[in-house]
């Protein structure tokens, strides 16, 4: 974790403090979506959840994994239970900085080792790729694939890859505050001889800390510490859409499309975090399949993005001049009490 992710988790708890001055989204239990409901991951050992991966072959399991050193532990959560029902170990390897994971139309698990707090000082990263288990049950170890990976502009930091459901191409988008992010394109098939060199197709103006493609391949959704942005995929390029919501997280890392395809999952970091849904709407949504039943009516109404709008600097909803309002009414009204105590 960086400095700035530490910096980023002290910002949401001023928030969550002026909460009573600006209405904000407040976990799962306020977000529960047309379809898949929020949940907490209620595993001791699960205390920086980074990325977050819906399973393709078990109903409900979604997979996460701690940052930075924890090991190379990879997590099958039972969203209805919020626990671990399965822990991957993947043996052989040396992990440095695990940032994100995604599940391939070939039914493997793509771990990114993509991390680079010293944003650029590794000249190569890794991706690792083993089968999703048949069965969970307990803790498996697996060996995964091993592919090195090269930028073609030199190394730099990320946090975001996600692997497009129909192609399987592998994408990251790399994390700069200073407007060099890009989203990056792997090869058409990852080699395990050799380096796989990632060309940059688009630039970012802001810090992705994760990603993910519809399982449909037709949108693309890229969230920051307070924000988040669809994309239309479009000829293995993302075409800008505008924001979409996000929830107040203790630190917003991962983000992923639950399988009804209509519905994003936030994931966070800390000790029992939140996985809190966020359902689609507008140009945002990828469009839904033909004769597809319309979502039950029984959950309660969730948070919704609206048609996207021209201001793309949204951040968990709000403009930016009511975060600023609500900052200055907390420190005003601490001012005031702080003058009557003396």
């Amino acid at each position: 974790m960086s400095v700035r992710t530490r910096w980023a988790g002290t910002v949401v708890g001023a928030m969550a403090i002026v909460g009573g001055v600006v209405a904000l989204p407040a976990g799962p239990a306020a977000l529960a979506a047309e379809g898949p409901d929020g949940f907490t991951i209620r595993d001791s050992r699960i205390t920086e959840s980074s990325g977050l991966a819906a399973g393709r072959a078990h109903q409900g399991i979604y997979w996460t994994h701690n940052d930075s050193d924890d090991g190379p532990y990879v997590y099958a959560v039972d969203s209805r239970t919020g626990k671990t029902v399965c822990r991957v170990t993947l043996t052989g390897i040396k992990p440095r900085d695990i940032e994100a994971i995604s599940i391939g139309p070939d039914g493997n698990v793509y771990v990114g080792d993509i991390g680079d707090n010293l944003d650029g000082s590794w000249s190569e990263v890794w991706i690792y790729r083993f089968p999703e288990p048949k069965r969970l049950r307990g803790d498996v170890a697996v060996t995964p694939t091993r592919y090195t990976v090269r930028y073609a502009d030199g190394p730099r930091n990320a946090e975001s890859m996600m692997v497009h459901p129909k192609t399987g191409r592998v994408y990251i988008a790399s994390k700069s505050d200073s407007g060099k992010g890009g989203v990056y394109a792997g090869p058409q098939r990852l080699t395990a001889n050799g380096v796989n060199t990632f060309s940059r197709v688009a630039k970012l103006d802001f810090e992705a800390t994760d990603g993910a493609f519809s399982p449909d391949g037709s949108r693309l959704v890229l969230r920051g510490y307070f924000s988040a942005f669809g994309y239309k995929w479009q000829h293995g390029k993302p075409e800008k859409i505008g924001s979409v919501s996000v929830p107040l997280q203790r630190q917003g890392e991962s983000v992923t499309f639950a399988p009804d395809g209509q519905t994003l999952m936030y994931g966070s970091e800390g000790e029992s975090s939140g996985v809190a849904p966020v359902r689609l709407h507008g140009e945002a949504a990828p469009p839904s399949p033909k004769g597809s039943a319309s979502p039950s009516p029984d959950y309660p109404k969730p948070v919704e993005h609206g048609p996207p709008g021209d201001d793309d600097t949204r951040t968990l909803g709000l403009g930016a001049g009511t975060f600023i309002a609500a900052l200055i009414a907390w420190f005003g009204l601490r001012r005031l009490f702080t003058r009557r105590r003396d």
